[in-house]
């Protein structure tokens, strides 16, 4: 028996370790029948010296972003300074068991596509808005409203509630543009809170388009779908709340990483914050100055 001489010697060792195991040879034996040398049977190759800070950093980056898969662990790494190759970083990725599970739905092949919207060009020309719902530590469940600018992905608020109506719904609203410019659009589903005289009223008042969803159609609102995807996987699933107040603070706490720290592909691999700094200059406002 002897090996093909085409085989790299990674994968002669791989064989030497085989007729070892399976057939319980000597060292000296198997390395003979595939051609090769003991000395390589034994070396251990040792990692380059900036493999184990660069896996220390990822360590760290994944203990603390628990949900960062690879491509943004590698933008963060390269914001601190390091000087490395993707495909190298990934290995190490895999290395040290980093991999995330993700499973996506397939999509319908006859779905209908809508009618495409105006492209966005600004930060004030649409607006998207919607609730998702989770519940405290004891059962008690709430709803937060959240809202987001669609040209440059920032979260305007994210506001935890038990109980809203659409006059709160118009209150938000009317604090957060109290701060910033209005919008031309906003977009929602046809939710009791968005379709409220209340709402209406101030959306007539403030010259605001109100562009509600097609019934069972939440893709027509693409981008704050996706924002409360980000939402519940980065944020709702791994944080038990106490209580509202606790709620309230953590989403806080998390909207201002997601605005200010949180890379964008689409946005260049940049935060939404500093994206937004080339359109706007005002700050986004903050849920707790909104008063109940």
């Amino acid at each position: 028996m002897s090996c093909e001489k085409s085989l790299r010697p990674a994968q002669r060792k791989l064989l030497v370790g085989h007729l070892i195991k399976q057939y319980r040879v000597s060292v000296q034996r198997a390395c003979a029948v595939c051609q090769q040398a003991r000395s390589t049977w034994y070396h251990k190759p040792k990692g380059k010296p900036l493999d184990v800070p660069l896996k220390a950093r990822l360590q760290e980056i994944a203990r603390t972003r628990i949900r960062y898969g690879f491509r943004r662990m590698y933008i963060l790494i390269r914001r601190d300074g390091w000087v490395v190759n993707h495909k190298r970083l990934y290995r190490l990725y895999r290395e040290e068991g980093l991999s995330l599970r993700c499973k996506r739905p397939r999509r319908r092949k006859a779905a209908a596509n809508r009618m495409e919207r105006p492209i966005l060009t600004g930060p004030n020309q649409a607006w998207s808005m919607d609730f998702v719902s989770d519940a405290l530590f004891n059962g008690n469940k709430f709803r937060a409203l959240t809202l987001i600018v669609n040209h440059t992905h920032e979260c305007l608020a994210i506001y935890p509630v038990q109980n809203i109506r659409g006059d709160d719904v118009a209150h938000l609203l009317g604090h957060i543009v109290s701060q910033r410019c209005k919008p031309t659009r906003i977009q929602a589903d046809n939710g009791p809170e968005f379709i409220s005289i209340a709402l209406d009223r101030w959306a007539y008042d403030n010259q605001v388009i109100l562009d509600f969803s097609r019934p069972g159609r939440p893709t027509d609102n693409a981008f704050i779908e996706s924002f409360n995807g980000s939402l519940r996987d980065e944020c709702l699933n791994i944080h038990w709340f106490m209580s509202l107040e606790d709620a309230q603070e953590k989403l806080e706490n998390w909207r201002q990483d997601y605005n200010g720290f949180r890379s964008h592909s689409s946005l260049g691999d940049l935060p939404p914050a500093m994206f937004a700094k080339s359109f706007c200059s005002s700050t986004t406002p903050s849920i707790f100055l909104v008063e109940s």
